[in-house]
């Protein structure tokens, strides 16, 4: 794959990406949910972006995990750049493509949305707001993909939660959480064909 052809596929997920964050964003109080199948629901939260809405502690935390992302996306950046150099095989292209604008769409909630926008609770925000919610690099990032595909109790005999109610899948997550997961599904399925072995 060449390089226009992978700047496109990440310019195109991160136009979705950003496009689908920012009208959940001025269309949804946080917490409100739309049904769209049972199986499937637009739900708005925000979270710090770490997976599973973990946060780092202390005043900082937001601040190092945004910063470590920036560092991280330029060492993807340059992945990218060389393995189109040495022209390895476009399964290994696509995904770091990928894995790349998941984590550029994630980081742009954390570095812009806390000064473009003002807070969800209660009301929807207004973009370019003259009273944002946050500051550089505090934004929260918007998820909205929720797919309760089943909820249930669990047989007494299942180890560790058996007899508790569970539901699977409970992740809310966005466009840019999907090119992440896509991009390290496709190294991890088609491993051999993103590294074939040389002679």
């Amino acid at each position: 794959m060449s390089l226009p052809k992978a700047y496109f596929l990440i310019f195109l997920v991160l136009i979705v990406d950003q496009l689908s964050k920012i009208y959940v964003k001025t269309n949804f109080v946080l917490g409100e949910e739309v049904m769209v199948f049972d199986w499937f629901r637009i739900h708005f939260i925000e979270n710090e972006g770490m997976a599973w809405g973990t946060k780092i502690p202390g005043q900082y935390g937001k601040l190092i995990l945004t910063v470590f992302r920036i560092f991280a996306v330029f060492g993807i950046a340059y992945w990218l750049s060389d393995s189109i150099k040495r022209r390895h095989s476009n399964y290994l292209i696509v995904a770091i493509a990928l894995i790349f604008a998941g984590a550029a769409g994630n980081i742009i909630d954390s570095i812009f949305y806390g000064i473009i926008f003002d807070d969800s609770h209660g009301n929807l925000a207004t973009l370019f707001s003259p009273e944002p919610y946050g500051t550089w690099f505090h934004g929260l990032v918007v998820d909205m993909f929720y797919f309760p595909l089943w909820r249930g109790t669990l047989p007494a005999w299942f180890p560790v939660w058996g007899g508790e109610e569970v539901s699977f899948f409970n992740a809310i997550f966005n466009v840019a959480d999907m090119a992440i997961s896509t991009g390290v599904g496709i190294l991890l399925f088609f491993n051999k064909r993103a590294f074939p072995k040389t002679a």
